[in-house]
């Protein structure tokens, strides 16, 4: 709305900017960091160490060969969705010995991203759990590895045992449009919980 100032010109009047906190959660290696660092419009925050061979046994490699790097405490990002939304995103670790951090994480949170890799479903019902079990709103976006997809969204539904009212979204990682419209798809989904 614009008032008209005294000497003829108009003066905007400003909006309430708003803040959300967001987590993206899920397994080991499935695109976490990935994911915070495909969308933020800022540098992000990274936690990662050298994985070394401490690790070896403990942490399964077999579908991500390539990592050398893991998320020790968390990833950060932000995006300003609309002009008056932004959204802080934390990124927790994947590993276990590590989950003693996901309730200081979790804390303020709007909702949260369950990125799955259908690889590798076993690896997310810790997260699904953790979200249910606090009552907090979540999304499971399901991460396309090498762009396939071998799973539909009720069938991996069906497999996690969900209900009807968490959306589950195919997405991948890699590209800002997919990892924004997920981020939508959270926004929407708490916000009609809390009308609920």
């Amino acid at each position: 709305m614009d008032f008209a100032s005294s000497s003829g010109g108009t003066v905007s009047e400003s909006r309430a900017t708003t803040s959300a906190k967001i987590v993206v959660a899920g397994g080991f290696g499935v695109g976490k960091t990935t994911f915070v660092g495909a969308v933020s419009e800022i540098n992000p925050l990274r936690t990662e160490a050298v994985m070394t061979s401490a690790s070896a046994g403990i942490d399964d490699l077999t579908h991500t060969g390539g990592k050398t790097t893991t998320t020790v405490a968390m990833d950060f990002g932000r995006i300003t969705l609309d002009q008056d939304l932004i959204l802080y995103l934390f990124g927790t670790p994947g590993q276990d010995r590590f989950w003693f951090m996901w309730d200081d994480l979790v804390r303020g949170a709007i909702g949260a991203i369950v990125l799955c890799d259908t690889r590798r479903l076993a690896d997310c019902f810790p997260a699904v759990d953790y979200f249910e079990n606090s009552g907090l709103p979540f999304v499971v976006a399901l991460n396309g590895f090498d762009g396939q997809q071998p799973y539909t969204p009720e069938e991996v539904r069906e497999a996690l045992q969900i209900g009807p009212d968490a959306p589950i979204i195919t997405t991948d990682a890699r590209h800002r449009a997919d990892a924004k419209s997920a981020l939508i798809t959270l926004v929407e989904h708490a916000l009609m919980a809390r009308l609920r």
